[in-house]
């Protein structure tokens, strides 16, 4: 037998990451070292799903994995958000990590942007659930056992009755026609808390629900990351988020 790549994978902490981690950790061509997640310096939560590092960090104990935290600052250039992700994958190559590991489905800008950064430090991209239909993995999800919460959705496509919702078969009925049933356009997302990885459930409580509309940069170069799109229009919109408190 061939000895396994030794891999990252990079956590979001919501549904898409814990299926494609579920795929990925039946492969025996890879070894998941470590999670990485990038966390906003300032609050201390998780960049764009707004999940407090106490839970990523009670997530990561479930699963049984070392967790990599890359503090990223709040509305981060483009410029900024490279430089600490690749001193991170640097520090990391030198541990013999040579592949990283994401749970993109569809969007071909995203992953060419992602494999051109991966090729800078000599790293290859891994893509366990890339192209499988959105709705067969929402249903495999669901049926493994997972159960994964809601916690932040683009006023854009969907209102603030879905946020703090758990996904199930009455939210995917209730979607509007023109969300993407996996979130996959930023729509919606997610923070999951048991399923067949974890050890034991991440217990916490609903707490607050808060509005938050981001500034459109002054400038190019301050270009907004956190909102994660080019889209013209995408600052006309603002963010629903449930708090989740740990317990």
């Amino acid at each position: 037998m061939s000895t396994p790549h030794k891999a990252i994978f990079n956590w979001s902490s919501g549904k898409d990451s814990a299926l494609a981690l579920y795929k990925i950790l039946q492969n025996s061509d890879f070894k998941i070292e470590t999670l990485v997640t990038s966390v906003n310096e300032k609050y201390q939560r998780i960049s764009m799903h707004g999940v407090r590092v106490e839970l990523l960090k009670a997530q990561a104990e479930s699963l049984n994995l070392p967790l990599k935290i890359m503090q990223i600052p709040e509305m981060p250039s483009m410029e900024i958000y490279e430089s600490v992700m690749l001193e991170t994958l640097s520090e990391l190559k030198n541990q013999g990590i040579t592949h990283s590991v994401f749970g993109d489905i569809f969007l071909e800008d995203l992953r060419k942007y992602r494999e051109e950064q991966l090729s800078r430090i000599g790293f290859t991209g891994v893509f366990p659930i890339w192209k499988i239909p959105t709705r067969d993995l929402i249903q495999e999800f669901i049926s493994l056992g997972f159960k994964t919460i809601v916690v932040c959705v683009n006023e854009k496509y969907m209102d603030k009755s879905f946020v703090g919702r758990i996904i199930d078969q009455d939210f995917i009925e209730d979607l509007p026609q023109n969300v993407d049933v996996c979130g996959e356009n930023g729509e919606f997302h997610t923070f999951t808390f048991d399923g067949p990885l974890f050890s034991k459930p991440i217990d916490f409580e609903i707490g607050e629900i808060v509005y938050r509309k981001y500034e459109q940069p002054k400038t190019e170069e301050s270009s907004n990351k956190a909102c994660d799109t080019t889209d013209s229009t995408a600052f006309d919109f603002g963010f629903w988020y449930c708090d989740l408190i740990p317990k």
